[in-house]
């Protein structure tokens, strides 16, 4: 349809991915070398400059292979939900994805017993053909990173440092992927339209009580009951201070922009004084 063509061109505008005349940008051609989404490409690219590369290719490998985590036969729902609470990150799903993606490495280490990979995997209600499909992703990226010389920083994961460097390279590339809950009992509305959506079954958050107010998504799904999957909490601070202004100043007019709105102002006289220091 031309909507969504004409969607996915303000989008690419948005990433910075296409020039003054429409054409790819440098930018746009270096993100256009992985078999990614934009939004995820430029997240990617982020994390070089962010120096978390390692967790980045893990949670772009996660979320493009299908989900890893298995519908469950009735009356197995509880049992499944504990085993998955155990690769729960309090940091949100995109490092839950890292949590689940670094145990079944661990736990299929051993090349002497390739049938302990279907094993751990049946044991945690988890699909090991999504897992091993996530597996050959990232070892694709990692070649397309090697051979465009793109620098792959040592993992980090877990410190407080590498968790808001995650953060800074997801909202690079999902900064139009934002919503807030709006009354304390997880109805998102999302920045860029009028739609309320509630978290996937499947978050680490809906086995939680603690429901974040401001999160970044993965995909929105309607034919899933509007629902939100893969979100992590963030910073709304974090998002006034890394969005692109053309981007924002394009938003629907919502309290949720109004409170963005006033951060931004408090956030411009620091970021001046900071130039003026130079």
């Amino acid at each position: 349809a031309p909507d969504s063509l004409m969607q996915a061109l303000e989008d690419l505008d948005y990433l910075a991915a296409l020039d003054n005349d429409g054409n790819l940008s440098e930018f746009g051609i270096i993100m256009s070398e992985f078999p990614l989404d934009p939004q995820l490409s430029k997240s990617l690219l982020a994390s070089c400059e962010f120096e978390c590369v390692d967790e980045m290719l893990t949670i772009a490998a996660m979320v493009t292979a299908p989900t890893c985590f298995l519908h469950t036969p009735p009356g197995t729902e509880e049992i499944a939900l504990s085993c998955w609470r155990r690769f729960s990150h309090p940091a949100g799903d995109h490092f839950t994805l890292i949590n689940v993606f670094n145990a079944f490495k661990a736990a299929t280490a051993n090349p002497t017993d390739p049938g302990n990979n279907e094993k751990w995997c049946r044991d945690y209600f988890l699909s090991s053909s999504a897992l091993s499909m996530a597996e050959m992703i990232r070892a694709e990226l990692v070649e397309i990173m090697k051979r465009i010389e793109l620098p792959i920083s040592e993992p980090d994961f877990g410190s407080e440092e590498n968790l808001l460097s995650i953060k800074k390279a997801l909202l690079s590339g999902y900064f139009m992927h934002i919503a807030r809950d709006v009354d304390g009992s997880g109805n998102y509305l999302m920045l860029t339209h009028k739609q309320v959506a509630q978290l996937h079954p499947f978050s680490s958050y809906s086995s939680t009580r603690r429901i974040p107010e401001w999160v970044l998504f993965h995909e929105f799904s309607i034919s899933e009951g509007n629902s939100i999957r893969v979100v992590s909490e963030i910073s709304p601070h974090l998002f006034a201070e890394l969005v692109p202004q053309y981007y924002f100043s394009n938003l629907p007019p919502s309290e949720s922009k109004d409170i963005l709105q006033e951060m931004i102002n408090h956030l411009a006289p620091a970021s001046a004084t900071k130039e003026e220091q130079k």
